[in-house]
């Protein structure tokens, strides 16, 4: 699904370079639930927004699919962003102002799904997510496990192939992070790819494999 070769990414300010990705070359297969772990500002955030086609390297190839993304402009990013790839994040970011069933059902809305169609996949999604007696709620009316079942309902209603999950308990206490570390495995196991980035040793090992990153470069690997 996923390969890179020789990624960087360099950010510049103040006629400063600093090389946050340095020659990154991994792969990641259909199906694999893969960790990775690095101290903060080793590139794991830089690395996952690239994956995610929210941001571009500055040099490299990344393969997706078997097309070469890497130096895609926005608006195709975007396109293969909306229809292959869903997020989770430690923040949830959740919508204030709408209610659980309208946020699960954005991505659908961005995909200009009928309303009849998106009613049944959102309902669908929260009851596997056992959130559907809180559909009329707003996220600040939920704890923040419910507030992630609800940013997971998001990541996955549009069935993406693709989840990349950023700290994903990062926010939850350790029993709340287990629940989301099981949803996160049981998903994987119907099938979807996903690449989570965690500082947390016990969330990697829900993993199939970890990298380590350190100065954006991949240091190692364990399955």
């Amino acid at each position: 699904m996923i390969k890179t070769v020789n990624l960087t990414k360099t950010f510049s300010a103040m006629d400063v370079d600093t090389h946050a990705l340095n020659g990154v070359d991994f792969s990641v297969e259909d199906g694999e639930f893969v960790a990775i772990m690095g101290p903060s500002g080793c590139g794991k955030s830089t690395l996952l927004n690239i994956l995610g086609m929210l941001d571009s390297p500055s040099g490299g190839e990344y393969f997706f699919a078997g097309e070469n993304v890497a130096m895609y402009k926005e608006k195709k990013r975007s396109h293969l962003r909306k229809q292959k790839i869903g997020f989770i994040f430690q923040n949830f970011n959740l919508i204030d102002e709408l209610t659980v069933f309208e946020n699960v059902e954005l991505p659908l809305l961005y995909l200009k799904q009928p309303q009849k169609e998106r009613k049944e996949k959102v309902m669908q999604v929260l009851e596997q997510l056992e959130m559907v007696h809180r559909r009329n709620h707003f996220p600040l009316q939920l704890s923040g496990g419910q507030q992630q079942r609800v940013a997971i309902s998001r990541a996955v209603v549009a069935n993406p192939s693709l989840i990349l999950a950023d700290e994903p308990t990062g926010n939850l206490d350790s029993s709340k992070g287990e629940d989301v570390m099981n949803l996160l495995t049981a998903l994987n196991d119907k099938g979807t790819t996903i690449i989570m980035v965690t500082h947390s040793q016990r969330d990697a090992e829900f993993s199939n494999r970890i990298i380590n990153l350190f100065d954006g470069k991949i240091v190692n690997e364990r399955f």
